[in-house]
């Protein structure tokens, strides 16, 4: 059994957060923060495509296209679940960063601890 079968959804129809040609942000891995277009949605893997992110090296046999063959990058997928869209992302980074920390501190109340009572 291949292993891109476990991330089956149930419903192979199902919609996703994300379409094609909406610019997105990937949260984690090593492509963390990386901004792009999604150039297609693998619906049945549960994976999108962006533009420029996760390059990976594929190797080529000749052909009419490339009559050399040899070493070609192109965008692997990313699982959907790594990747929010980028007018969410802002909305949310503004909201965090709007709040001062030294007023945030100053209205928390103090922790009260086991050590003074008696």
């Amino acid at each position: 059994m291949a292993i891109y079968r476990i991330n089956r959804p149930r419903n192979a129809q199902a919609s996703f957060h994300v379409k094609k040609n909406d610019e997105v942000v990937v949260l984690s891995g090593t492509q963390q923060g990386k901004r792009g277009k999604v150039l297609e949605v693998l619906r049945h893997r549960s994976r999108v495509i962006i533009e420029g992110v996760n390059m990976i090296k594929k190797s080529s046999r000749k052909s009419q296209q490339n009559p050399n063959g040899g070493i070609l990058e192109r965008e692997g997928p990313l699982h959907i679940s790594k990747v929010m869209l980028a007018a969410d992302y802002d909305s949310r980074k503004g909201a965090t960063a709007a709040a001062p920390a030294a007023e945030s501190e100053s209205a928390k109340p103090a922790k009260k601890t086991a050590k003074g009572k008696k």
